[in-house]
């Protein structure tokens, strides 16, 4: 994997500002690909609508997942990227706003590697991200491309 990249699925355009400025505040300057909605995720990953044509072994390092989506919310989009043996092995972190304990529960079911509630506070956010991606980016051994 020569890029790593960061799949960001949020539809909330403050939410992904703040993602944005949170991770070049702590120097993670990975290229960022945001999807606003589930089927855009779903697009990007497996080169469909208008990423068709696109490199697919160049795959993101990491997926920060909303569950409150328009059009496939995230639990569907996680499904979906268990289901596929091109994407099964992908690390899924889901960043949502939600406290419910189905929706914990249901992220896990689904194969979710991590979730996170986005904290309410803009420093607990950044610090938040900077974590995420601290891990994400630097410490965890990804699979071995196939």
């Amino acid at each position: 994997m020569s890029r790593k990249i960061i799949l960001l699925v949020e539809d909330n355009p403050d939410d992904e500002i703040l993602t944005r400025m949170a991770l070049q505040e702590n120097n993670l300057l990975n290229e960022i690909v945001v999807a606003h909605d589930g089927v855009e995720a779903l697009d990007y990953l497996f080169g469909r609508g208008r990423y068709a044509g696109r490199d697919l072994s160049d795959k993101p390092q990491v997926v920060l997942l909303d569950l409150k989506l328009p059009k496939l919310d995230g639990l569907d989009v996680l499904r979906a990227i268990r289901a596929d043996d091109r994407t099964k092995f992908l690390p899924v972190v889901i960043l949502t706003s939600s406290n419910e304990e189905q929706d914990l529960l249901a992220g896990y079911s689904s194969g979710a590697n991590s979730y996170v509630r986005k904290p309410v506070d803009f420093h607990q956010f950044t610090d938040a991200v900077k974590q995420l991606g601290l891990y994400w980016l630097l410490l965890n051994e990804p699979p071995p491309v196939r």
